[in-house]
């Protein structure tokens, strides 16, 4: 079961993969080359890509391949690759077709507190990751798990231990976010997996019609996570992010991606925090 993998994951698992969905063929290089970077770590990955950016600034943006080619895409990603899948849901109405495909259903950071995708999302049976909402505190994301575990999915007994709550950071002022390593334990209090967003953490919102962000900073905020003791880190990655059709100024480069995660492995097993 997943679930218990991601558990028993030490120092930690990695989600990671682009951010949308560009092309079959970018999309399986990164796959094959996460496939392998996991299996030289010895650390479970999940491979994460979005079919639709329905949340983009712009109307204009880059959005995706859509629903249909999108889960196609990612059909391919598991039969050649064998890794699990986490893909995220804007409508309720996505949910039954990416619950068949995936296996880890994600609800948007914005759409954190929208009771009828999470249940909708609890009701395939999946493992739910739930985005922290840049505007919650730890605290209401446990209530926002709470409408996942009590929810009719899983036969009516899903626990917290089958829900995966990810911090992307907290808005202070306009346009900034800032990670409070606070969370990571607040959120892991009643036994959800607690994941922390590192590239997303870095994003600056609302000063243009794309989003902006600092990637130097990516591996300062790996650093706390690794340290504090979370069960697993979310790293946007991509072969060229200055090419990349969105989020890119804050994916990481996926040949920087070893040589940090190396790190991270240290600091972790150094850290007396799991």
């Amino acid at each position: 079961m997943l679930a218990a993998t991601l558990r028993r994951a030490r120092p930690f698992f990695l989600v990671a993969g682009p951010c949308v969905i560009e092309s079959k063929e970018i999309v399986l290089e990164i796959a094959h080359s996460l496939k392998a970077l996991g299996d030289d770590l010895d650390i479970p990955v999940v491979f994460k890509a979005s079919f639709d950016k329905a949340n983009r600034q712009d109307i204009a943006s880059f959005r995706g391949p859509g629903l249909e080619e999108g889960l196609a895409i990612l059909r391919d990603v598991k039969a050649e690759t064998g890794l699990p899948l986490l893909t995220d849901v804007h409508e309720t109405h996505q949910v039954d077709a990416v619950g068949k495909v995936v296996d880890i259903v994600q609800i948007p950071a914005y759409l954190c507190r929208q009771t009828d995708l999470l249940v909708a999302a609890a009701n395939t049976g999946k493992l739910v990751n739930i985005k922290k909402g840049q505007m919650c505190s730890s605290e209401t994301m446990l209530l926002a798990a709470k409408k996942v575990t009590t929810s009719t999915g899983h036969n009516g007994v899903m626990r917290y231990s089958d829900v995966i709550l990810t911090d992307r950071g907290t808005m202070f002022g306009y346009g900034d976010l800032v990670v409070d390593p606070r969370n990571i334990p607040k959120l892991q209090a009643q036994g959800a997996l607690v994941v922390q967003d590192i590239t997303h953490s870095v994003q600056r919102t609302g000063a243009s019609t794309t989003s902006g962000g600092d990637r130097e900073f990516i591996p300062t905020i790996a650093r706390m996570a690794a340290a504090v003791g979370v069960d697993g880190l979310f790293i946007e990655t991509h072969p060229d992010p200055a090419r990349g059709l969105s989020d890119s100024t804050t994916m990481l480069p996926l040949a920087e991606l070893r040589p940090l995660l190396q790190e991270l492995i240290a600091i972790a097993h150094a850290s007396n925090a799991r």
